[in-house]
């Protein structure tokens, strides 16, 4: 059955013009006038800076509202008219996905900031389009540097001191460069080596303008076509956003994190030089290292991946199940490698800007559900998807996160059989727009940052050719763990503390038993089918032998 033919709302064919007109009419005033001067420099630079910030959003905003227009009528003109289950219509999606991510990382790296920020938040997200994850995921290495002079101005207001009377050296060339600050390398009086993060300049205005505008354009995208809602990415984006304004706040989540995992031997967290620390400026401990997914450092210096992998899982799993309190941003830049410790590695965990206090009732339920997911047991899983809020759609809850269907028989972490991918590829060709829309809508905040988290850490899974099992098993136990009464190390008593661990390690164990057992059957099945078809094969060339000795007739399958 074809759809019906294309139409834009009535209330929506006013706006679309409208939208329409400003973008052609931007880009005729970007080429030609705001874009550059005849010193090849923006115009906007020869304002006072209050001015020029007005102008520069005003620049950004026109070229946001320009492609985001340009966008959705591409979707809308070539999608027009096709079938949804057939074949061209998913042709056509797919083309038009490619044409406006590649549109869309355009935007993000002329409006650079928080747009880039914006792009690598998309990317990110399992639930985009691959065409999208994997056009806007080149953003995460293209942050260009602020020049060091309007860096120098930052330093010297927030220390109030000359940088010569602080440190015995510092390195203009940063070593590293995010969409929000940028991170110099220096030497303190007493040399002691430190990490230098600057917020760029202007960035609070900036980020007013950046968000509202998202703000504006996923709300009237919503008005004028209801099927493609993306207010809670917007929402989402700008919440974890204002966070990493605050590098106080930063320093405390850092030092928090610190305490929360002073037992694990792996992990390490830069100290915190707090007489050098304001809302603009953080100063830590130097700590080197190579970014978490470089194979060829770890093959280097005779580094295991698999190691590496369940160090890395485990230090998140503790995060998530047992303290609620999460690093929101673990992609490979913010999460170093180093030779140095005690088990032939160490990781340095960096940037503390966007963390999530995950509330009490969803951490439990969060453990209750991955038990669920590993045990595959339906009944529970669709019972904590109405708790979350997403009702039967929580039956695709076992496919985001291990891989299976809910009535699947395969093992865990071992896929899908071709059955099963037929039948899960013909039931998600029913899904709309307005379902995923639902979907993401639905769930709780805590739960979109807990999908975005668990996307970056599967990629360096793929990226370190790691088995998601590892992953999978990881999440078990700490879910376990997570249930598990919390305990004052301090103040309960020792053998209070013992009897609980105990207690703790024999569910897990319990929990592992089960899926060994499960894996064992499958594994027993599969070698009963080997056998099966060997007997055949030999059967039949026996046979076929028998009744034809000279083998020229024979046709042996």
């Amino acid at each position: 059955m074809r759809n019906r033919i294309f139409k834009f709302p009535a209330k929506a064919k006013t706006t679309v013009y409208l939208l329409t007109a400003t973008g052609f009419a931007y880009q005729a005033v970007d080429s030609n006038f705001l874009s550059h001067s005849s010193d090849s420099l923006p115009i906007s630079s020869h304002f006072p800076e209050k001015i020029r910030t007005g102008i520069d959003g005003v620049v950004r905003s026109f070229r946001a509202i320009s492609t985001i227009t340009f966008t959705v009528v591409d979707y809308k003109y070539s999608l027009h008219g096709l079938p949804v289950d057939s074949d061209e219509y998913r042709r056509k999606l797919s083309e038009t996905h490619l044409r406006s991510a590649k549109r869309i990382l355009k935007l993000c790296e002329a409006n650079k900031g928080f747009y880039a920020k914006a792009g690598q938040f998309v990317a990110a997200l399992r639930q985009a389009p691959k065409e999208y994850t994997s056009t806007l995921s080149s953003l995460q290495d293209q942050a260009v540097p602020c020049h060091f002079k309007a860096i120098k101005e930052v330093l010297v207001s927030n220390f109030g001191r000359d940088l010569s009377e602080i440190f015995l050296s510092f390195d203009e060339q940063p070593i590293a460069a995010a969409s929000i600050a940028q991170v110099h390398h220096a030497v303190l009086k007493c040399h002691q080596e430190v990490a230098i993060k600057v917020q760029y300049p202007g960035l609070e205005q900036q980020m007013n303008v950046d968000t509202k505008t998202m703000s504006v354009l996923s709300k009237s995208i919503a008005w004028i076509f209801p099927e493609y809602r993306f207010e809670w990415l917007a929402s989402e984006f700008a919440g974890a956003t204002a966070l990493e304004l605050d590098f106080i706040q930063e320093a405390r989540n850092s030092e928090r994190t610190a305490k929360n995992l002073r037992d694990n031997k792996v992990i390490r967290v830069p100290h915190v030089f707090w007489e050098l620390t304001t809302s603009q400026v953080l100063t830590m401990q130097f700590c080197g290292g190579h970014k978490v997914d470089d194979v060829d450092f770890m093959n280097q210096m005779g580094i295991n991946p698999i190691k590496v992998v369940k160090a890395l899982i485990e230090v998140f799993a503790e995060m998530i199940f047992v303290h609620g309190f999460v690093h929101g941003d673990p992609h490979p830049g913010n999460i170093l490698i180093s030779p140095e410790g005690q088990n032939g590695f160490s990781l340095v965990l960096l940037d503390h800007g966007i963390y999530k206090q995950l509330d009490e009732g969803f951490r439990q339920d969060y453990c209750q559900l991955w038990k669920a997911l590993i045990l595959l047991d339906s009944n529970k899983i669709l019972h904590l998807g109405e708790r979350f809020g997403v009702g039967k759609h929580a039956r695709y809850f076992p496919l985001i996160f291990t891989g299976r269907t809910i009535d699947s028989k395969s093992a865990l972490g071992g896929g899908m059989s071709e059955e099963e991918k037929r039948n899960i590829k013909q039931e998600l060709k029913s899904l709309k727009m307005n379902d995923i829309s639902m979907f993401m809508e639905s769930l709780p905040p805590d739960f979109l940052m807990i999908l975005r988290i668990d996307g970056l850490l599967r990629s360096v899974i793929r990226k370190l050719g790691v088995p998601q099992q590892v992953r999978m098993l990881a999440y078990a136990k700490y879910a376990v763990y997570g249930l598990s009464p919390k305990l004052d190390l301090e103040s309960d008593f020792a053998v209070k503390v013992v009897f609980s661990r105990l207690l703790m390690n024999m569910n897990y164990l319990k929990l592992r038993l089960i899926i060994g057992v499960f894996e064992a059957i499958l594994a027993l099945q599969k070698f009963k089918d080997i056998l099966c078809t060997l007997y055949i094969k030999i059967n039949g060339t026996f046979w076929g032998i028998m009744l034809d000795p000279t083998g020229k007739g024979l046709n042996i399958t």
